[in-house]
């Protein structure tokens, strides 16, 4: 089975930009779809953005539609989320999923990855 490790996390201004990675184990990774999902202090936990096991197709939450943009190299075993325009609504915890299709059930999941985006 996959494992998923996040990295990239941090503190970072409005408007500024970060990148968080997530580095698989595991030979089946090409097989799952990915996604990454944020949990912000005391609310649920939400879908940002996923990708296809192709990378052929991405999909994004309306908030972050033209701001984020999530990618997938299955020779390296990772995948990515470019932040940019970072608001201070999109301080989270961010994790990184894996599933048999974007849409969920997510079956193994990172540890996750803390974004504070300061006003």
């Amino acid at each position: 089975q996959v494992r998923l490790v996040e990295s990239g996390g941090g503190l970072v201004q409005a408007g500024g930009s970060l990148r968080v990675s997530c580095a698989a184990s595991g030979r089946t990774f090409p097989r799952y779809d990915m996604g990454w999902l944020r949990q912000a202090p005391g609310k649920e936990r939400e879908f940002v953005a996923g990708i296809s096991w192709s990378g052929g197709s991405t999909y994004y939450t309306d908030s972050v539609k033209g701001r984020f943009t999530i990618s997938r190299d299955n020779a390296k075993n990772t995948v990515a989320l470019q932040m940019n325009s970072l608001k201070p609504e999109d301080t989270a915890v961010y994790y990184c999923a894996a599933g048999a299709t974007v849409a969920g059930p997510y079956e193994v999941w990172g540890q996750g990855t803390l974004v504070t985006v300061s006003a």
